[in-house]
C-alpha cells in the first residue's frame, strides 16, 4: 500500500492506494502530520509514501516522517512520467505536476486539458506525446466573490450559489450571475480554444469546486475530484519501479 500527502497552507489530505485504488482518505491539521502518518503505518502495510507540499513544510516533520517510512518529496528534481516542456519548469506548481502525471497515465496518448478548480482555476495541457505544454491559471470560484466584496464599498460576501437566470434582477443575484456564469463561460471559452488547436480533446474536471462546476458545463467532461491524489500515486510508483 502506498501513503498519499498532500500539504496545503494549513491541511493536509491523506489518502491510502491498494495498488491504483483508493482505499483511504481524509483531512486533517498540519501540526499532526507525523501522528497521523504514524497511525496509518500501524493501521497498513505501507510500502511507500510521497509528500506534495505546496507550503512549507519543517525540516523536523520530514526527517521524522521519513523515519516512519519511506519517503519521495515531490519537487521539480523528481522523476516524472511525462516530458516537461514548460519554460519555467522550477516554477512549475507541484500539485500541477501531479495533474499532468495522472493525464498521462489514465488517458495515454491523447491531447488532456486538466482543470483544476480550487483557491485558484488552473487548466493545464498535455498533448498526445506526453508532453506538458503549459496552460493558464485564473482566479477560482471563491476569490471571485471575495474580490467583489473586498474591493468595492457596498457589494456584500456571498457564498457559491447557483443562479436562477442569467439576467440578476437584484444585487445578490447579478453577482451569482456574473460570478457564476462568468466563470463557466470562461471555462467553455478556453476549452472551445483548445479544441479549436488540438483534435480528439479530453477535458478533465477536478479540485474542491469539480461537483459545483460539473452540474453548470455539463456534457463532455470527465470529473474527477481526487485527480491530484491519483497523480501522487502515479508519480510515486514510477519512482519505485524506475530506481
Amino acid at each position: 500500500m502506498n501513503l498519499i500527502l498532500d500539504v496545503g497552507n494549513t491541511r493536509v489530505k491523506l489518502a491510502v492506494f491498494k495498488e491504483d485504488t483508493l482505499m483511504e482518505q481524509e483531512v486533517f491539521d498540519k501540526e499532526e502530520i507525523v501522528s497521523e502518518v504514524q497511525k496509518k503505518c500501524n493501521k497498513n502495510k505501507i510500502s511507500g509514501a510521497i509528500i506534495s507540499s505546496v507550503a512549507k513544510l519543517s525540516d523536523d516533520k520530514i526527517k521524522k516522517i521519513e523515519e516512519i517510512v519511506p519517503l519521495v518529496i515531490l519537487n521539480h528534481a523528481t522523476k516524472i512520467p511525462f516530458v516537461n516542456k514548460y519554460a519555467t519548469p522550477t516554477t512549475l506548481g507541484v500539485d500541477r505536476i501531479a495533474l499532468a502525471a495522472a493525464a498521462v497515465v489514465k488517458y495515454p496518448k491523447q491531447n488532456v486539458l486538466v482543470i483544476d478548480a480550487g483557491t485558484c482555476i488552473t487548466f493545464d495541457f498535455i498533448n498526445e506525446k506526453g508532453e506538458f505544454l503549459g496552460g493558464a491559471i485564473s482566479p477560482g470560484l471563491k476569490m471571485r466573490y471575495e474580490a467583489l466584496h473586498n474591493y468595492t464599498a457596498k457589494l456584500p460576501l456571498l457564498s457559491a450559489e447557483i443562479p436562477k437566470n442569467f439576467i440578476g434582477d437584484t444585487t445578490v443575484s447579478a453577482i451569482h450571475s456574473g460570478v457564476v456564469n462568468g466563470l463557466c463561460n470562461e471555462i467553455k471559452g478556453i476549452i472551445h480554444q483548445y479544441q479549436q488547436e488540438f483534435y480528439n480533446l479530453t477535458v478533465v474536471l477536478t479540485g474542491g469546486d469539480t461537483n459545483f462546476l460539473a452540474k453548470q458545463l455539463k456534457n463532455g467532461i470527465f470529473a474527477h475530484p481526487n485527480f491530484v491524489l491519483e497523480g501522487l500515486q502515479t508519480i510515486l510508483n514510477y519512482n519505485t519501479t524506475n530506481d
